[in-house]
């Protein structure tokens, strides 16, 4: 437990540092965005690259795949829609006037964030804007989409393109410490959620339980009520920027600039469990099934048992800070700014979790009694927790 993998592949291709990665509904296929101003696909079967799609004339900030068409967006000012089959350019969306750093895709419809302090909406068929969100003091750096519907518990028939347009909503966090949530219809500022003094980093909805969750620099993750506006909860406990959020059944698991992941009980934003394994920031977070893996600038993924807290596994060879995790079919991909593509297999980690789950509350129980001085690889502590029911103890990285 606690133990290096090597990768099953590296993926050498690209020609500077990956920014994103994303996978397609299907699963069939990955698209990574990079420096080198490229995008390229992807496909999980054989893990070989069946796509190169060039024609932006600066670095690819963020990428988002469907299953018949790609989009990136650029420092270049634009966004491209690209054919997955052909790697043919479909459309450039041009209008922003800076870095475009984010994009969402719903249905028909491309929703943009950029620099120049705006969000846009797109049709996905139309190289021009159908609204612009403008409001914000400073840059757009994260957004969220969800509509009045996924707050009803019954729906009300059929309705029109038109009619489900005027229900959607767009949340956006910028640099100017303020979440904003939008009329997608209208492009009206519905409200402006204050609170936060320190850049906003990170956003993710709840939407069936009304409820937003905000990370930001000024070390804070806020919960909000998506319908009033009203703020719910203020979670102060980390000692750096909060970087990325990812929320599972109701768990809240935050990463940060001080080097650790922090579980939250959704409903109280009681704590569950500190991570403490990292030696840098923690940049990217993915939850799949009971394992929590973790990215961060110092090169490694980690992996976490949810349950236990415990720190499984440490995949190492990257050289820079990871940008973004996927996984599928019980693969692991890691992408990083050092250009890389990295595949790993992760299948014994859900068998050693079941078999040795005894063990590890056995050890962890000892390793707490003791001082908690167990390490691995000369790291401290790997992670501190409460879990439900019992007083807070700490739990170790194990050799």
């Amino acid at each position: 437990m606690g133990g290096s993998s090597s990768a099953l592949k590296v993926c050498t291709d690209h020609q500077g540092g990956i920014n994103w990665l994303s996978l397609s509904p299907d699963g069939q296929w990955l698209l990574t965005g990079s420096e080198d101003g490229t995008a390229r696909l992807w496909s999980t079967a054989d893990s070989q690259c069946r796509g190169h799609f060039q024609g932006h004339e600066s670095y690819i900030t963020f990428c988002h795949l469907e299953n018949e068409a790609a989009f990136t967006c650029s420092a270049d000012h634009t966004i491209r829609k690209w054919d997955v089959m052909t790697g043919q350019c479909l459309a450039v969306y041009r209008g922003h006037t800076s870095i475009v750093n984010r994009i969402l895709v719903s249905k028909d419809y491309l929703f943009s964030g950029s620099y120049d302090r705006t969000a846009r909406c797109w049709s996905v068929d139309k190289e021009k804007p159908i609204q612009e969100f403008r409001g914000h003091r400073n840059c757009v750096l994260t957004m969220a989409l969800y509509s009045s519907k996924d707050l009803l518990e019954n729906s009300e028939g059929e309705e029109s393109e038109e009619e489900k347009l005027s229900k959607d909503f767009l949340v956006t966090g910028s640099t100017d410490c303020t979440v904003k949530v939008w009329w997608v219809s209208s492009g009206r500022c519905h409200q402006t959620l204050l609170g936060h003094t320190g850049a906003i980093l990170c956003l993710i909805l709840d939407a069936p339980n009304r409820e937003l969750f905000s990370g930001s620099t000024d070390y804070t993750i806020r919960t909000w009520n998506i319908v009033t506006g009203e703020q719910l909860r203020v979670i102060k406990e980390h000692q750096g920027a909060i970087i990325c959020l990812e929320l599972v059944n109701r768990r809240l698991y935050s990463g940060s600039a001080d080097r650790t992941v922090k579980c939250w009980m959704a409903d109280t934003g009681e704590r569950v469990w500190t991570f403490k394994a990292h030696k840098h920031s923690v940049s990217t977070l993915k939850y799949h099934a009971g394992i929590l893996f973790t990215g961060s600038g110092d090169a490694c993924v980690r992996a976490f048992n949810t349950k236990t807290g415990i720190l499984q596994r440490v995949f190492r060879g990257h050289k820079l800070v990871i940008n973004c995790i996927q996984i599928h079919n019980e693969l692991l991909y890691t992408a990083s700014h050092d250009g890389t593509l990295r595949i790993w297999d992760v299948r014994p980690l859900g068998k050693r979790g079941k078999r040795r789950w005894k063990k590890e509350r056995s050890l962890q129980g000892r390793s707490a009694q003791r001082g908690s001085l167990s390490r691995l690889f000369n790291n401290k502590v790997g992670c501190m927790g409460h879990p439900e029911g019992g007083r807070e103890q700490e739990a170790v990285e194990l050799m």
